[in-house]
């Protein structure tokens, strides 16, 4: 478990770093048509009819995102106001989202209601493992079939919702980068960058689906062999 961990551990550093690098090197980079971030987000909005989403600044770097809950668009202070390639690529992937919910994109729904099953999941899964760590024995009278049956089943909700997120953030950057090259946005050379940019983030959550899967397999493993 312990190799698995680390092993995930350096891949996702590498991606995270591979991931900042990029934004740095195209945040560094204007647009040729000088729009900001904000400006393109709330073109994108207008241009696919949604008019009750609001475009927002938010704190943070690479904090971005789309929050369907109370319909705004979460900008970091350097895609809000800047006016790159990598601001182009952020904000309408963000937007990308806003369009996926206005559409009822039937992955981004099934997303959202995973959401609190998800969220429980995580908790019971960390209390157990905080729990086996520290109270070991004094678990054991649960029962070890039966709590590593319900670790099995937290980590399945945790996988099966990073599995979900993939589409969701696919299609997001696939709705971005079509529309920033219809509408003229960037040129043929910025829309690579942001290309670049949008591939490396989506990396990240294609390293977290991955661990995940690995993760549930071990649990099996341990439970299987608990059986026997």
């Amino acid at each position: 478990m312990l190799i698995i961990f680390l092993v995930f551990f350096v891949v996702g550093l590498y991606v995270s770093n591979r991931l900042k690098s990029k934004f740095k090197k195209y945040s560094q980079i204007g647009l040729q048509s000088g729009l900001s971030g904000r400006e393109i987000a709330e073109m994108m909005l207008r241009d696919n009819g949604i008019t009750d989403v609001q475009v927002i600044s938010v704190e943070g770097h690479l904090s971005d995102h789309y929050n369907p809950a109370n319909k705004t668009v979460n900008l970091s202070p350097e895609v809000y106001a800047g006016r790159s390639a990598a601001a182009a690529a952020v904000a309408s992937h963000e937007c990308g989202h806003a369009v996926q919910h206005a559409t009822a994109y039937s992955f981004l729904e099934f997303r959202s209601a995973m959401v609190p099953i998800q969220n429980l999941s995580s908790r019971i899964l960390n209390f157990i493992l905080i729990g086996m760590f520290f109270f070991g024995f004094a678990m054991k009278s649960f029962g070890m079939d039966t709590i590593f049956l319900v670790v099995v089943a937290a980590q399945f909700v945790i996988t099966l919702f990073s599995l979900v997120t993939l589409p969701v953030e696919f299609d997001a950057s696939k709705r971005a980068l079509a529309w920033i090259d219809q509408r003229g946005i960037v040129t043929s050379q910025e829309h690579g960058m942001a290309k670049d940019a949008l591939h490396w983030a989506a990396m990240t959550y294609v390293v977290a689906a991955l661990a995940a899967i690995t993760q549930l397999l071990y649990f099996v493993m341990l439970f299987l062999g608990g059986r026997d």
